[in-house]
């Protein structure tokens, strides 16, 4: 397996890895599936500082991970949030933490000091993971989401990726 860019023929495999957390209310705040479309314009608007990377398994996407940008305003530039989807077949595999330790590694040549990542505060194995890499609770935001009528928290977590 190799960690690559996204493609635009990447995205229907995207899409559905990301479709498959929806009704699981656990990973993603959305409540309707998204598009192929509204994907392929989300990667063809990117700028090269925030890219999206896939795991690719011999032509199978078996994870991506995003590189979003934090805050519109020119301030943030330097800050980042970072985002990672497995796809089924490849959980509990070490495919997220191998592409999360890449994300890492990588954001201070695409120009960033901090990554920030926000997490459902019911996402047990998301916080954990983030937090095995030294992501600190940055803030927690009790009952901002509706989940099917069950109120969730948001934690931020952040990571100084440059001293």
């Amino acid at each position: 397996m190799r960690i690559r860019p996204a493609t635009l023929d990447d995205i229907p495999a995207v899409v559905a890895i990301y479709n498959a957390t929806v009704p699981g209310r656990m990973v993603t705040a959305d409540l309707e599936p998204t598009t192929v479309e509204t994907r392929r314009l989300w990667l063809t608007n990117r700028d090269e500082n925030h890219p999206v990377w896939v795991m690719d398994d011999g032509g199978e996407v078996a994870a991506w991970l995003s590189f979003e940008v934090w805050h519109s305003r020119a301030a943030y530039w330097q800050t980042a949030e970072v985002s990672v989807y497995v796809s089924e077949g490849y959980r509990r595999q070490n495919t997220a933490r191998t592409m999360l330790e890449a994300a890492i590694a990588e954001a201070p040549d695409l120009g960033f000091k901090t990554l920030v990542a926000g997490i459902f505060g019911h996402n047990t194995p998301s916080l954990r993971l983030f937090e095995s890499f030294g992501f600190e609770k940055w803030a927690h935001y009790p009952n901002v989401a509706e989940l099917d009528g069950v109120e969730r928290d948001y934690v931020a977590m952040g990571l100084r990726v440059v001293p």
